[in-house]
């Protein structure tokens, strides 16, 4: 049995904090539903203290924008870019497209078509994620959206510019200045000046997420977010103080982001324990890296690698690094998890803003039945059907009434019945002409 050496808050607190933003955000969606534009407007003067004539960003205003970036961000934004397109287009060049002939003169294909209007979500407040407008947006190009609409905050009233030039580098149609549920809602349920998508993509805080959750359905969205998750399984061989960083680099987060050590050495997890309490006192991040790590930190001592990898599993982290003597043991042990990061050359962080594979992953064990973010998200998989051969539609008309009528569905009994008597010049019994 693992040995707990920090546990978090019991489970059922952190749910009724979620009942409150539920009915906060439903009450919004409520609003703008109604009275559209003008409810936005309120919203996001009374969230954001932003209220322009437009949200939407001029040609000339963006290029203005990002003409005061710093050339060097510029520079790190466009490589990070060409990083995340290299990995989106592997991924869009893996999705087959094929047609094959199953009967005689029976043709079935399948296509992969890009859904017509995607909504990219980059969130903004505290932290402007600059690396989500990669994420969101190059790869819905790559996927071949036509209509890309992004929206993020104003920071404190003040428009977020690396931010902009990230999504107008990543080839954003639209760009709103419009942050939180009045976002998700306008791009959701459309509005007199901006238009509603198809699915929407990209993390948030806790309303936004809420946002997202009660418009799926009516819109499609990428997956249920909830807080970051980072959970690193390690052996006697991982650097302490490296766990210890790589921990707190995500607890930062959020004061609601859950940090969890899986280990087979209590020596280590005792020291990453020190490490971790040495270094909170001094993170410019430590308002919400400590209470994280307080109400949110876990650290389990196994005896096994293969019993900690198992638990790994019960977790379905969003982020699972591993730092063993043989990392790569994880891609054959473990099954549900966002993203693995193998070995100590690489971390969330990397993950997070730079190495290309995307960031945004299922949290709050959604990681049990989906992946994260990707090409394919914006892509519908969609099947055609032909037959061009007489005999072949005969045989399939006989065989489909016959199944249909096992199931008591006279109607789709008799579309195969006229196909199987139409070539043989037959009379249907049911016609009463």
């Amino acid at each position: 049995m693992p040995k707990v050496l920090k546990s978090a808050v019991p489970v059922e607190q952190v749910a009724a904090q979620r009942s409150d933003v539920a009915e906060r955000v439903r009450a919004i969606i409520a609003d703008i539903r109604e009275r559209g534009d003008a409810a936005v407007a309120e919203y996001s003067a009374k969230f954001d203290s932003w209220s322009p004539e437009s949200f939407r960003l001029s040609p000339e205003q963006i290029e203005e924008i990002v003409a005061r970036v710093p050339e060097q961000v510029l520079a790190d934004i466009r490589f990070v870019q060409d990083q995340v397109r290299t990995f989106a287009q592997h991924q869009r060049d893996s999705l087959r497209e094929f047609e094959v002939e199953t009967l005689p003169g029976v043709h079935l294909g399948q296509k992969h078509v890009p859904v017509a209007a995607a909504g990219a979500y980059v969130p903004g407040g505290r932290y402007p994620l600059t690396a989500s407008a990669h994420m969101t947006i190059v790869t819905a190009k790559v996927a071949g959206v036509p209509r890309v609409a992004a929206c993020t905050p104003p920071i404190r009233g003040e428009v977020p510019e690396a931010t902009v030039a990230a999504m107008h580098l990543a080839g954003a149609d639209e760009i709103y200045l419009l942050g939180g549920v009045q976002a998700v809602a306008a791009l959701a349920v459309g509005t007199e000046t901006i238009g509603r998508v198809d699915l929407i993509a990209g993390p948030g805080n806790a309303y936004v997420a809420e946002a997202k959750r009660q418009l799926f359905g009516e819109v499609g969205i990428d997956l249920f977010a909830g807080p970051t998750e980072v959970l690193i399984v390690a052996d006697h061989t991982a650097d302490p103080f490296v766990v210890a960083v790589d921990l707190l680099s995500q607890a930062e987060h959020g004061p609601d982001s859950p940090a969890v050590l899986i280990t087979t050495s209590e020596d280590l997890a005792r020291e990453v324990l020190g490490h971790v309490e040495a270094l909170l006192p001094g993170m410019p991040t430590r308002d919400f890296a400590e209470p994280a790590w307080r109400d949110h930190g876990e650290i389990h001592v196994v005896d096994s690698l293969d019993e900690g990898f198992a638990l790994a599993d019960t977790f379905a982290s969003e982020h699972v690094q591993v730092l063993t003597e043989q990392p790569r043991q994880a891609l054959e042990k473990m099954r549900d998890y966002g993203a693995l990061f193998l070995g100590p050359g690489t971390c969330v962080s990397f993950g997070d803003k730079v190495i290309g594979t995307n960031h945004v992953l299922p949290t709050r064990g959604a990681a049990r039945y989906t992946g994260g973010l990707w090409v394919g998200k914006y892509l519908k998989t969609v099947t055609y059907q032909e037959v061009t051969s007489s005999e072949s539609s005969v045989r399939l008309g006989e065989v489909c009434g016959r199944a249909a009528r096992v199931e008591l569905f006279e109607g789709h009994a008799r579309s195969g019945d006229v196909r199987a008597v139409e070539f043989r010049r037959e009379e249907l019994p049911w016609n009463p002409a």
